[in-house]
């Protein structure tokens, strides 16, 4: 196991080097001028050309590079161009709001999404399995922004159940401490604001659910479906066992192993940000952060940002292989 795990850490190195190249040639493709952008249009060529030389920017594009490689190596994210501060500091923020609201999502999608195939499996053609296929087509098909509004407008406008944008409640702010709300408030033992904080969660989390939910649950469906024909299913079910054992027991363990793979790659997806869900709801998460950075051609914003989604995403990649082992035993490492 640990020559797997180090394995796919050293296979780590060349990816994340790859990634970093071709994030840093994008985006020096992008029309635009940084200091340009800084300085505003009534800017003097002079004052821009100071700028530039300042930022680094009028050095070749390989001398950039390698320049930003060297503070990678030494734990060194770059300095935000627009805002003269370490992105290794500044991204922390950002990045705990996403995963924050990510793993609120995903529990949602997992919980239902699971259970939901599970169910439509065990009643195969029944009209619940017509119906949560059905939902779960749409939940694939319908865009987010739509779904997003829509939510605002029912459960934020009319019915004023929920609020509609932010992370708290900006007349009774939270202390924070480690930037992910939820720690804070139940470390500092702040009920209220922990149950406001919650509040904030339901709306987007469940916008972002939607779409892994019924993947999910799709992929559930379909494994749960062939492993129930098995001969050890039909087996367990004759001595009498109760179906309820039968399925979550014994069927869900042999078929979870394809389910794992979409739950971490979902993770993944929404770690990586999502924009127009964080967009809607005013969510102050790392998708936003990026965005804006590209609209100021921040460059080292951008680079690191992209890097530390990639990081996540691969590692979280490898949570799951190694999961499978826990899972089924009989998966080796070799």
């Amino acid at each position: 196991m640990l020559h797997y795990i180090g394995k796919r850490l050293l296979q780590l190195i060349p990816v994340l080097l790859g990634m970093t190249f071709i994030v840093f040639m994008i985006i020096r493709a992008i029309p635009g001028n940084p200091a340009q952008l800084i300085l505003g249009q009534l800017a003097s060529k002079e004052a821009i050309a100071a700028l530039e030389i300042k930022l680094g920017l009028s050095q070749p594009w390989y001398t950039q590079y390698f320049d930003y490689l060297a503070g990678l190596l030494k734990g060194d994210l770059g300095e935000s161009m627009r805002t003269v501060q370490p992105v290794a500091k500044e991204i922390w923020p950002y990045l705990a709001a996403t995963m924050e609201l990510a793993f609120f999502a995903i529990i949602i999608a997992v919980i239902i999404g699971v259970n939901a195939g599970i169910i439509s499996a065990w009643f195969q053609n029944s009209w619940f399995d017509y119906m949560a296929m059905v939902l779960a087509l749409i939940g694939v098909s319908m865009p987010i922004f739509w779904l997003g509004l829509m939510e605002q407008w029912i459960f934020g406008v009319e019915l004023q159940w929920l609020p509609t944008t932010g992370r708290e409640n900006v007349r009774d702010p939270v202390n924070s401490i480690t930037s992910l709300y939820i720690v804070d408030t139940i470390i500092q033992g702040r009920f209220d604001q922990l149950g406001t904080v919650l509040k904030h969660l339901v709306l987007p989390g469940i916008a972002l659910a939607t779409i892994p939910m019924a993947i999910i649950a799709r992929m559930t469906r379909s494994s749960m479906l062939e492993v129930m024909r098995a001969d050890y299913v039909r087996t367990a079910r004759a001595k009498g066992q109760k179906m309820f054992f039968v399925v979550y027991k014994h069927a869900l363990k042999n078929a979870i192993i394809p389910v794992l793979t979409v739950i971490g790659l979902q993770t993944g997806l929404l770690l990586g940000g999502a924009i127009l869900t964080e967009t809607i709801f005013g969510w102050p998460g790392i998708g936003r952060y990026i965005y804006e950075a590209i609209q100021f051609r921040d460059y080292p914003v951008i680079q690191s940002g992209i890097l530390v989604v990639a990081f996540i995403f691969v590692m979280i990649n490898l949570f799951v292989d190694i999961l499978y082992g826990v899972v089924d035993p009989r998966i080796k490492y070799d």
